[in-house]
C-alpha cells in the first residue's frame, strides 16, 4: 500500500490546527509539522496527533520553512497543507483513490473531471504567469482546487476560483523554491489535477484578513526593491491609480466577482489596494 505522509509549516496555529490535523489523521501514515518557535499550544496540538514535529527559527519567506517539511516526509506521495485548510472525507478519498492508480489510469480519469475545463483555463493562466508547470514525466504533482472563506461566504467568482494549488507530490519529484510568498511548488513530472475541492478558512474575521494582507503587501513591496522598480511619476500614477482601478473592474465584471455579493465586493476592492500600498511601502524603504 502506497504511504502518504502530509506535512505542514506553522506559526501560532492553536486556533486552526487541531481542526487541519483532524481532517486528515484517516489518510495520513505520518504527520509531519515544521514549527517556526510557536509560542502557543502549536506544537502540543500537533504532538497529539502523533506528529513529527521539527522545531526552526521563523524565516520571513514562509516557504523555507515548507520545504524543510517537505524534505523531512518519508512517503512515497506527500499531501502539503496549511493550518487553515481542511480536507473533506470525498477530498481524502480522492486523494488515497489516485496515488494508487498507474499513470495510465490517471490520464483516464483526468478525461471524468467535472470541471475539467475550468481547471486547464486556470493552469493556463497559472503557466502564462510562472512559466510551464510540471514536464512529460510520469505523473507526479497534483493540482487541488480550492474554496476560499471570505467572511461568512466561500467565493466563487472574481477570479478567486478554482485558485488551483499543488498540494500532492511525489517524494523527490518536487520542491519549493521559496522566493515568492505566492509561488507553486516546481514539480519534475507531469501534473494533474484532483476534482474535489480543499476546504480554506483564509478569513474567518476581517481583522484576520487585513494582518494577513499587510503581511503579503509587505512581500510584494520586498520584490520591488529586489527588482529595483522605478521610483517616478509614471509608476505612482499606475501602481496608485491605474492598476487598481483595472483590477477592481477586471474582479467585479469580467470575473463576475459582484455575484458573490458584499464579500465579494469587499475582496475585489482590498485586493486592489495591494497595489498602491506596496508602491507606497517600497518608496518610503
Amino acid at each position: 500500500m502506497t504511504k502518504l505522509s502530509v506535512v505542514l509549516a506553522v506559526r501560532n496555529e492553536e486556533k486552526n490546527l487541531e481542526a487541519c490535523l483532524a481532517s486528515v489523521k484517516e489518510i495520513a501514515d505520518e504527520i509531519v509539522v515544521v514549527d517556526e518557535e510557536s509560542s502557543d499550544r502549536t506544537k502540543a496540538i500537533a504532538e497529539s496527533y502523533k506528529a513529527k514535529v521539527i522545531v526552526v527559527k521563523h524565516a520571513k519567506v514562509f516557504h523555507i520553512s515548507k520545504e524543510k517539511a517537505l524534505q523531512a516526509a518519508t512517503g512515497e506521495w506527500i499531501f502539503q497543507l496549511d493550518a487553515d485548510e481542511r480536507v473533506s472525507e470525498k477530498l481524502g478519498k480522492e486523494i488515497l483513490k489516485v496515488i494508487s492508480m498507474t499513470d495510465a489510469e490517471i490520464d483516464k480519469y483526468q478525461e471524468t473531471l467535472k470541471k475539467r475545463r475550468l481547471f486547464l483555463r486556470h493552469q493556463k493562466l497559472v503557466e502564462e504567469r510562472d512559466g510551464r508547470v510540471g514536464n512529460d514525466g510520469e505523473y507526479a504533482g497534483f493540482f487541488i482546487p480550492r474554496l476560499n472563506y471570505f467572511l461568512g461566504k466561500y467565493l466563487k467568482y472574481g477570479g478567486v476560483y478554482p485558485d488551483g494549488v499543488i498540494r500532492l507530490v511525489k517524494k523527490g519529484h518536487a520542491h519549493f523554491p521559496a522566493e515568492s510568498v505566492h509561488e507553486q511548488i516546481s514539480v519534475d513530472g507531469k501534473v494533474g489535477w484532483l476534482g474535489n475541492d480543499l476546504i480554506h478558512m483564509a478569513d474567518t474575521t476581517f481583522r484576520r484578513y487585513l494582518k494577513r494582507n499587510s503581511y503579503y503587501i509587505d512581500l510584494i513591496a520586498d520584490d520591488m526593491k529586489k527588482d529595483r522598480l522605478s521610483k517616478n511619476v509614471w509608476q505612482f500614477i499606475n501602481y496608485c491609480f491605474i492598476k487598481p482601478a483595472w483590477w477592481f473592474l477586471l474582479t467585479q465584471v469580467r470575473h463576475k466577482g459582484i455575484l458573490d455579493g458584499f464579500q465579494g465586493i469587499v475582496f475585489s476592492f482590498f485586493s486592489a489596494l495591494r497595489f498602491p500600498r506596496a508602491y507606497i511601502r517600497y518608496l518610503r524603504k
